[in-house]
């Protein structure tokens, strides 16, 4: 079955094997992160509308659902804000009315919540992970590089709200850039932010392949555990999770289309997409577990990020 809204199931590391529901146009986000795998925003905006026909989400999802696939979870993710979207509210509803076995997870980059019809919209989601890099406006600017008038202050507050209304797992992610928001002072407020949200984990995370801007770097791992000992005992480091290889949705024939592709011609990620006809979350679980066996290697050129196979690949 061929879906406009939803995709996979993928093999998620932290999510099992997960179905992704898209409802945001391609990079349309209340925040230009400097690390975003996905590129740049285009459509930079904190404005919730009804970006694509709920009823067409609706109707895909009831297609799905009611040939009662194995999921883990049915996470509200894509390439762009969630959040945005104005009816996430009654998706969440029909889907635990209508199929109230399978769980929910939303990723979500955490500034909208200041909207306090949002928090109500969510509030029954069983996993939620907002991400959270820094706590000083200033650094927030530098990093996450945000629509206009959105105060971190403000959201952390909000973070606070939803986590105590919300009735199931709230894990934050914060992204560690070297010289950035991995200062002592940063983490100091950083972890003054953590002990007022109360999340039920914390889970570090850092560059592993290229992001939006090259100067970003990835932090080492040295330094990931130093941050994490000062963060307590709920800190975790994402790049320690299980292999995707392990996850039951993991698809070697997926894997070895990307490389037959490659064989031919250098893409980038969006290429893949558009030739497999996948959706670019997809691609992106097959691409970093190719980059860490080696198979694959990066070179950025004017169009972007594009993906070579090396050597070793190459027979």
């Amino acid at each position: 079955m061929k879906f406009s809204h939803l995709f996979g199931p993928v093999p998620s590391r932290r999510l099992g094997v997960s179905l992704g529901i898209d409802l945001i146009p391609f990079k349309t986000c209340s925040l230009d992160c400097v690390y975003c795998e996905c590129g740049k925003t285009t459509v930079l905006t904190k404005e919730r509308k009804e970006y694509v026909q709920t009823t067409e989400v609706l109707e895909e999802l009831k297609k799905y659902l009611d040939t009662k696939p194995e999921l883990d979870y049915i996470t509200f993710s894509g390439s762009g804000e969630p959040t945005l979207h104005s009816k996430i509210g009654k998706i969440v509803y029909f889907i635990k009315n209508n199929y109230p076995t399978y769980k929910l997870a939303l990723l979500t980059n955490g500034t909208l919540f200041t909207d306090k019809s949002l928090i109500e919209d969510v509030k029954d989601v069983e996993l939620i992970i907002p991400s959270l890099d820094n706590a000083s406006d200033e650094v927030f600017h530098k990093i996450n590089r945000p629509y206009k008038n959105l105060s971190i202050g403000k959201i952390i507050n909000s973070l606070t709200e939803l986590r105590q209304i919300n009735n199931g797992q709230f894990w934050l992610e914060v992204f560690i850039i070297p010289g950035l928001n991995d200062t002592a002072e940063e983490i100091q407020l950083l972890k003054k932010a953590i002990e007022k949200i109360k999340p039920d984990k914390i889970q570090l995370n850092t560059l592993d392949r290229p992001g939006t801007e090259n100067w970003v770097k990835p932090a080492s791992r040295e330094r990931l555990i130093q941050i994490s000992n000062i963060l307590g005992n709920k800190s975790e480091i994402i790049k320690t999770f299980k292999s995707r290889k392990k996850v039951k949705s993991y698809k070697e024939e997926t894997k070895d289309k990307i490389i037959d592709i490659l064989k031919r011609r250098p893409c980038t990620e969006k290429d893949l997409a558009q030739i497999l006809g996948l959706h670019i979350n997809e691609i992106t679980k097959y691409i970093q577990v190719l980059l860490e066996s080696n198979e694959i290697k990066t070179k950025e050129e004017t169009r972007g990020t594009f993906y070579y196979l090396t050597q070793s690949s190459q027979s």
